[in-house]
Order: structure tokens, then sequence, then C-alpha cells
């Protein structure tokens, strides 16, 4: 997109973190990639320094309120600012905690939804299945206008007696107001009338006898009597045709909202809100899950039948009746107890949970055992099958009963967000409205709809539902999910920033990112990206290279220009890699073995009766698009099934079966998940703290003279406890400050300055160095601090706890930095150097990381690649989740899922050598990879 040379975003004396007084000059209205190694000063100059100046600027312009702090909220360090647009920042973290969040309402696709079947849904009652409508006056009127004008009719309403009152008096209170008649059995009375028998019989009150003349007078007159009607039958009125010949036609009509006995809420937005107490479901709040009994724990392998023991409550001398009971009747019952449990249809499924007159099914069995939980033999039994499960009563929609009754084309609100958002948009798309008045009103709503929807296909986020929960959604499927609202609001002259929005996207995926990236730019916003992936940089108008190196020796400009400028330059490691100067070298052998753990029959999810091979001792890679099923393999199955039969854990897969997983099981003595999870969920939690090293160093620290002079222990060097800490912040180094209506503030502690602790502690040094001058320091400033130290088991100890960090490329890390600053990438990279730490490395471990490249740079990847050689060179198996082809071509092994998503993937389409994968037509991933090879 062509833009204005004036428009420009101007930086200059960059020195946040490690930038080292910077110049920087960006286009504006265009697609800027920053790049560099993990630790160059990428983030502190894209969000600490340009998103956060222009928050700040945005906050200047709010309340009185809000500014008081703004003194004390620390800026940027930096000299001259010019031209940053407001800022959007769409970061990786998973923020969405909150049960009730969905995709659907985080990209407010399910607003419009809610609006969408409260103006346009018809409610449908569930035993007849007819609409229910409420008959109003102007029903009822045109109605009568449809009949042939020779007939006569009567309108009544029926007569009952009013409330706290008998009949005899509700009769005589209809004379006084004027009525006169009443029908009876098969003729007219006169209220007058009126005895004691009455009362066993159904009256209707006479209301009036018309002709049906097209006069004015006459339809006013009409009206008025079925408003009469409808008043005095509490909403219910009757009208009767009378041919010349003396036939009767009798058509009752209602006011009401009701049909086949049931009176119906009449749909509204809040109807559908399962955030607030009349839309959500009472007996789960709108969670959709309640503590119950847990129908995986109940049949855990649904592969077997009833005759063959599925169900292992019904297990053992007593408990075992109720299977008799079922197999001796099953023919009378006509219940299939030979077909796996997978096999059944919905009636007999139903038929097995709740059973009928003779047979209590498995919840009527659990009502026995909570009778009898005065036994602790009883309540230990049912101890064992409690857990989360669906809500029986909205079956997991959140709703209450009476939204599911409002249909669009014979679909509720809970089926449209239990679709894929691919099957949704076509649903949408293909929408029949008969009514004018109804299209008029959905045309815009299914507008909104359809484009967010098609957003998030474009994303390739297809597969996923709209009720899927946000606190379920992967890093780059959250920010995928953001990225996606965002393009919805369609704001233009913003600046949006995103970290690295390509982790999680196989190749194919990743080019319809970069389309994505472009129309967003192409509609007037300056869009800047923290990347890593070559066909992001390479599709960018403007790139910015950090480096050279980390930490201390990064927070530099190697080079900022067009991609073409970059490949010509010598600079910098991101141009080596580009050219092929440097690469990542393709091993010479792949290792092989014929040990093995098998997967038999998978089938959670949307993974078809898997059944895969997973070789030990080797490097292996399991890859596929977005959706493929990788991670219901391997998160779902593989490893909480290995992880229970090697290890004992309490970890049960949704599928669970003694015969799921077999093989070699006896070469892996451990198995390790490393995801992208935080490594401590405290303020306090820091790479010097997991690693182990802070014990030691507190404990050197305790060991100097002045420490020994003052009586101080180690546990004095301690920011958890009292004693050394700063008391004001409690040795957090800040203090948070509540903000109305808008996010906590944290501000600087006034006290220890962001030292957490107090003077005196301070006063103890090593080298000069206090314990927050270590802290400060990076790892690899840290290894050469404690290896100067001599004549120290505990110096020995931190050297050894942080040489690992240092191995796999975090040498670039604080040892205080918080654990809830570091990426998804660095925080795998910190718990496998944990492990690389550990004496048990010695036993033979199973190691299962979760898109381990996320937010490296090539040359991280080849220092990861490296540790996990090291890793399978002393015995160890590596499963790896990943997309990035540079780890796929490095793998010794293969497993390829797809060929599509959602309903489209779960199956195994290849497993072998990256060398063999090339020549596999089915897979997406060959496609890409055969030009790394």
């Amino acid at each position: 997109m062509k833009t204005n040379k004036d428009e420009k975003i101007i930086l200059r004396g960059i020195k946040v973190n490690n930038l080292k007084n910077i110049d920087l000059t960006l286009p504006r209205n265009q697609l800027i990639v920053v790049t560099g190694l993990s630790g160059s000063g990428k983030s502190s100059l894209v969000f600490d320094t340009i998103y956060a100046e222009g928050q700040r600027r945005y906050v200047e312009s709010l309340s009185s309120y809000a500014r008081q702090f703004l003194g004390k909220i620390t800026k940027p360090s930096i000299d001259y600012v010019e031209g940053i647009p407001p800022a959007i920042a769409i970061e990786q973290r998973v923020t969405a905690r909150n049960p009730r969040s969905t995709v659907g309402t985080t990209t407010e696709i399910y607003e419009y939804l809610k609006l969408l079947f409260a103006r346009v849904g018809k409610t449908y009652s569930p035993i007849s299945g007819k609409q229910v409508k409420r008959d109003t006056v102007t029903d009822v009127c045109t109605f009568v206008s449809s009949l042939d004008k020779s007939k006569k009719i009567m309108i009544l309403s029926p007569l009952t007696k009013s409330k706290g009152r008998t009949l005899s008096e509700t009769i005589e209170i209809l004379i006084n107001q004027g009525f006169s008649r009443v029908w009876r059995g098969d003729k007219i009375y006169s209220l007058t009338e009126f005895n004691t028998e009455w009362g066993k019989e159904k009256l209707y009150l006479l209301i009036d006898r018309c002709t049906l003349e097209d006069t004015v007078e006459n339809k006013s007159r009409i009206a008025e009597s079925i408003e009469t009607a409808y008043f005095q039958g509490e909403n219910k009125c009757e009208i009767w045709s009378y041919a010349a010949d003396g036939t009767v036609e009798k058509h009752s009509f209602s006011n009401s909202f009701e049909m086949d006995g049931i009176t119906f809420r009449k749909q509204n937005v809040n109807m559908f809100s399962f955030s607030n107490s009349y839309g959500a479901c009472p007996n789960c709040s709108g969670i959709g899950e309640v503590q119950g009994i847990d129908t995986n724990l109940v049949i855990p392998d649904k592969r077997l039948s009833v005759y063959d023991g599925a169900v292992v409550a019904w297990h053992g001398e007593k408990m075992s009746e109720y299977k008799d009971l079922l197999i001796r009747k099953a023919r009378k019952f006509n219940f299939p107890i030979h077909t796996p449990i997978k096999d059944l249809t919905e009636s007999e499924n139903d038929f097995l949970w709740n059973g009928n007159e003779e047979f209590p099914g498995i919840n009527g069995f659990f009502k026995w055992v909570e009778s009898q939980s005065y036994k602790i033999q009883y309540r230990v039994l049912l101890s064992r099958y409690k857990g989360k499960t669906t809500c029986p009563h909205c079956k997991g929609s959140r709703l209450a009963q009476d939204a599911l009754y409002v249909k669009i084309n014979g679909h509720s609100i809970a089926d449209v967000c239990h679709m894929s958002i691919e099957d949704a948009l076509g649903f949408f798309k293909n929408l029949n409205i008969s009514s004018k008045s109804d299209s008029k009103v959905a045309s815009f709503l299914l507008k909104e709809i359809t484009t967010r929807m098609s957003f998030l296909c474009d994303l390739g986020l297809n597969y996923l539902s709209i009720d899927r929960l946000s606190s379920s959604l992967s890093g780059g499927e959250a920010q995928r999910v953001n990225l996606a609202t965002t393009l919805g609001s369609n704001l233009v002259g913003s600046l949006y920033i995103l970290d690295e929005p390509s982790i999680g996207l196989h190749s194919v995926d990743t080019d319809r990112l970069i389309r994505l990236l472009k129309r967003l730019r192409d509609i007037g916003n300056t869009v800047v990206v923290v990347e890593h992936d070559e066909a992001v940089i390479r599709a960018a108008d403007y790139i910015v290279d950090v480096g050279p190196l980390s930490g201390n020796q990064g927070g530099e400009i190697v080079f900022s220009g067009r991609y073409n400028s970059l490949l010509k330059s010598s600079e910098g490691l991101t141009a080596q890699y580009l050219t092929g100067k440097m690469k990542i070298p393709i091993p010479a052998k792949r290792n092989k073995t014929k040990r093995k753990i098998s997967i038999n029959g998978a089938m959670i999810n949307n993974l078809k009766n898997v059944s895969v091979d997973i070789p030990l001792g080797v490097f292996t890679v399991i890859t596929g698009v977005s959706g493929s099923g990788k991670s219901s393999l391997i998160k779902g199955v593989f490893y909480p099934e290995l992880a229970r039969q090697i290890e004992a854990s309490h970890l049960y897969s949704k599928e669970h079966s003694s015969s799921l997983i077999s093989g070699n099981l006896d070469d892996i003595k451990r198995v390790e998940f490393v995801d992208q999870n935080s490594i401590g969920r405290s303020s306090r939690s820091n790479p010097a703290t997991y690693s182990g090293v802070f014990d030691y160093i507190r404990q050197l620290f305790a060991e100097q003279p002045l420490s020994k002079a003052r009586g101080y222990k180690s546990g004095f060097f301690s920011s958890n406890i009292e004693g050394g800490r700063c008391e004001v912040c409690q040795g957090e180094g800040t203090i948070k400050v509540s903000m109305q209506f808008m996010s906590d503030v944290e501000i600087l502690c006034d006290e220890c300055q962001g030292k957490c602790y107090q003077e005196e502690t301070l006063e103890v040094k090593i080298n000069d160095k206090s314990i927050y001058d270590v802290l400060q320091m990076t790892v690899d400033t840290a290894l050469d601090f404690f290896s100067c130290i001599k004549n120290s088991r505990a110096a020995d100890n931190i050297v050894a706890g942080l040489k690992p960090l240092q191995d796999v490329g975090l040498g670039y890390l604080q040892l205080g930095q918080s654990s809830s600053s570091l990426s998804g990438g660095e925080a795998q990279r910190v718990k496998l150097a944990y492990f690389l730490g550990k004496s048990t490395m010695e036993e033979k471990m199973m190691f299962i990381f979760d898109e381990p490249t996320y937010g490296l740079h090539f040359h991280d990847i080849q220092k990861l690649y490296q540790t996990f050689s090291l890793l399978v060179k002393q015995g160890h198996t590596l499963v790896v989740i990943e997309h990035n082809l540079d780890l796929i071509k490095c793998a010794d092994w293969v497993i390829d899922m797809g060929p599509g998503s959602g309903i489209n993937g779960g199956n195994v389409i290849f497993s072998g050598t990256p060398e063999d994968l090339v020549k596999c037509s089915l897979s997406q991933t060959a496609t890409y990879l055969k030009k790394m090879l």
C-alpha cells in the first residue's frame, strides 16, 4: 500500500532493558516484521517501548482519576517519540480463565447470535414440535375475516371461578358487569339460571354473536369482543362459526405463550445469555459442567460391550447384579449387550444410563449407592466415579431449557454453537428466512456473524466450535482468535502489535495468516509483528533485525529496510540464515530402533480409531495442519496413558483402556510433558528459583562475614518471608493499585525502589555485588561471576545449576526475571534445563514437548536441536508436537496427522522418515518440506 513519506514513527534514544540508546524510524500503514534472536531486545523495542508509549499517551486522555497515577507509572526510557498512533497489542498468552469465556464470546459472534435468535428465532414445543405462537387480537381478527361471509360466529371465553371466589360469586360479578349468557353442554343458558350443578361441567361465557358483514363498525365490534374474551378468559378465547346447514367449527385461541400444556417464555436477548441468572441453566449456573458421576470413569473403554464388562462400576459380586439383570432381560428391552458402547445408538445409550420401570440404569444404580452412603464401602465406591461431568439438565449448552426451544431452520443456538465454525458458516450462508420482516432484521446480524466466522476460517481456525472454552486454546489459537476479533471491528488508523502469530500454525495456515495481516494493513493500519517465520519475513513491507546476539550482546539495530536489502546484507544472523550462508544441517544419519510403544485405536475428539507406533530412543515429530488431531493423540491419549502405566499416575485419558497403549513400556522409567505453561504460578517465581540455584545463592550470602556478624541466615535473603525483604511491598518490588473501570496498575515501591530488600540486606555483598545485583545478572554474566569464586561448594552448585540454562540458549535471561514474562518457548527451555541438571537423567525418560520452537529464531532452533540430539545420545526418547520445518527435517521419525482439520482430520496419513514423507501425496506438510531437504 502506498503511503505518505511523512507518515512515520520516529523513535530516538531508546534505552529500555538491553537496548543500547538506539534510534529507529518506521513507516506507517505498512506490515513491519521485527526479528532477531531470543533475548536480543525485540520485545523491549516493540512491547516495552512502542506499545507502552502508545498506551501511556492513550491513558493521558482519560479522567483525572486515572491521570493521578501517571506520575508513578514508569515511562519507557526514550528521548524522543513522534507519530505513534493508538496501539493495540495482541499477545500469545491465554489470558481468559473465566469458565464462561468461549470463542464465541471473545469474537463477539455469540453476541450477534443472541440477537439473531431473540429477533428471528421461533419457539417450538418439545412435545408436538409445533411452533408456539401468541394469538393477538389482530391475529384472531385476521382469522375471522378469512371465514365465509355467509357464516355467523360466537365469541366465547372459558368460564372459571375467580381466584379466591366461589363459582356463584364469580357469576354474580359477571351479571353485574353486564354479561348475561353462558354456553353449557350443548346450548345457551342465562347466567341467572345458575345452580350448583354447573360446577361439574365446562362452561363458556358468551361474549358476542356476530355476522361477518364487511363493515368498519362490525369489524370494530368483533375486535372489541375478542379483546373482552381474552380479558375474561385469562388470555383464552373461542371462535365458533356456524354454517347455514347448522354445522359448527370450533377454534381455540390463546394470547398466552403456551402449547401442549407448557407455558413458554417469550424469547429475548437475556434468555440466551449464560452469564446471568435469567438465561443460565439453574443446575450448573451457566458453566455447562457439574460435579457428578464422570461417564469416562464409569465406562473408560468404550470399545467394550456391556457383556464384556464395559461398565466398570458393575464389577464384583454385589454390583454385578445390575449387569446380570440387564443381560437376562436384554431381549425384552431390545438392548444389544454384545455391541461396543461406542456403537450404541442415542436411544440405546440413553436406556443404558436412565433405564425404565424394570431396569434402573447406571444413574439409578448410583442413586442406590448414594442411598447407602452411610456405609464407608459405598462412600469409597461413589468417590471413585465422581468428577466433572456434563450438566444433565442443559447437556452442556449452559442455557435454561426455554432458550433451547427457540430455533432457526430447525437448529437451536446450542446446536449452532456446537458446530465447527466451518459448518456454522455454511449454515448461516444458506439460511432461509421466509418472512420479509425477519429477513430485514437478520441481514445485518448475519453479515456480522459470517464476516467474523470467515476471518476465523481464513486464520485456519475452522475446526474450532463457537462454544470452545477460551482457556482450552493454545497461545497461537488465542492470538488468532483475538486477531479475528480485531479484524471484525474494522478499526483504522491504529497500530497493531502481534507477538509471533504464526506459532501453532502449519505452513499452509501461515499463508492464510499473511493474507489477513495484509488486509489489516490495507484498510489503513500499521501492523508490527514480532516474528521469526521465514514466510512472514518475506511478506513484510519493512524488516527490523535486532541483535546481533542476545542479552548484553544484543540491543542494537542490525538492519532495517526492505527484504531485498536484507538479503544483500552480510550483517546479522537473520540475513545469513535467509541467504543460506548459515543453516540448520540435516543429520547425516537418522537414528533407528526396533523398540516402540504402540497406540491402539485412539478415538477421542476427532481421532478416527488411530493406531500408530512411537519409536523409542529417537527423536519423533508429530506434525500436521492445525486441528488435525496432534494434541488429541499425544496430550489426550498417549501422555496420560503412558504416565498412568509407567508412574502409576492418576491421569486418565477420556478413552482409558488397559490396551490403549502397549509395547516396550519397561524401557521407559519416567515420562515428562514439557508444555508452554508458565514455570511458576507465584509472581516471585523466576529462573533462579525454578532451577534451584537461588537456594545456593542465599546460602552463599549467608556465608559472608557481615552476615555471620549480624546473624543473618539464608532465609534472611528470601523475598518470601519476613526478615530481610522490604515489608512495604513484601518483597514484590511493586505495589498494585486498584483502578476504577480499568485494569490494576503496578507502581514501583517507594521504599525499596523495586529492589525488594531492605537496606541492611543490600549491605551484604559478594565481590561488591548485593543480592539484588546478582538477581539482575543474566545467566551468562552470573556464570562468569560465580566461576571466579573459589573454594565454595555453594558457588560450584550455582555454576552447575546455571550451565544447563546456557546450554539451551537462555544465557540472556536475568536470574530474577519474573516467570510470567517468559514466552512459551523460553518456559519450555527452562524446564528442559531443569531436567538436564538433575541426576535422575540417568534413567531412561520419555520427553514430550508441545511446540518447543515457540518464540525461537533460526539460531535458537539450532541450539535446541543440539540439546535434543544430546538427549537422544543419552538414550532418552523425544516426542515433539511441532510445525517448524527446520525441526521436522532433523527428526528421526515423523508422524503426520490429517489430511485436514476437525472432522476432516484425525487420521495418521504418514509415519516414517522425512525423506519418505515428501513422497506422500496426501500430506500438506510434504509440499513445504520438499524445499528443505
